[in-house]
């Protein structure tokens, strides 16, 4: 399937010179979307996965339904201030300036095996601090799953030694 075909692209958003991935064009069509889950979900189908740790807030629309096919739970990262109970968390440089990302306290336990879902890397800010996160709570980072790859900002190249890091698109240039 042309994935590329799916996604639309917005020229200077959300700020000049920025050509924007907007995946809810994927998103819209069902038999898009269950593509884009199955194939999200394939390479991590025989490895042992305790939890899907979803980011805010794309994450969270694709990694609940892996978790859902794998039966496993799901974890949440999300933007400081939006989680109710203790957290753990990390402040990062984004694109547009720092961010601070949490996680409940106690949402991994020593030892989980965790698939980490998003729906693009860019420079790899947001994913970095998500796998702080996850590390800092005592898991192991099974793989990291993807639409989209931006290699040309750096990101991918961050983690593609250390993780099994898996998209589904890449663009490699603006």
């Amino acid at each position: 399937m042309d994935l590329k075909s799916k996604i639309r692209e917005i020229q200077d958003y959300p700020i000049s010179g920025v050509n924007f991935k907007d995946i809810t064009t994927l998103l819209q069509d069902a038999s898009t979307f269950k593509f884009v889950i199955d194939k999200m979900a394939e390479p991590f189908q025989d490895k042992k996965i305790d939890k899907i740790v979803v980011i805010d807030a794309r994450g969270f629309l694709l990694g609940t339904p892996i978790a859902y096919n794998m039966g496993v739970g799901v974890s949440l990262v999300r933007k400081k201030g939006k989680l109710p109970y203790k957290t753990v968390e990390e402040t990062y440089q984004k694109e547009y300036g720092p961010d601070t990302v949490a996680m409940h306290e106690d949402t991994l336990q020593k030892g989980d095996k965790v698939l980490i879902v998003d729906d693009l890397l860019a420079t790899g800010g947001t994913l970095d601090a998500s796998v702080k996160l996850v590390e800092r709570l005592g898991a192991e980072i099974v793989g990291i799953s993807l639409i989209v790859d931006l290699p040309f900002l750096g990101g991918s190249e961050k983690f593609r030694d250390k993780y099994d890091l898996q998209y589904l698109v890449s663009y490699d240039s603006e």
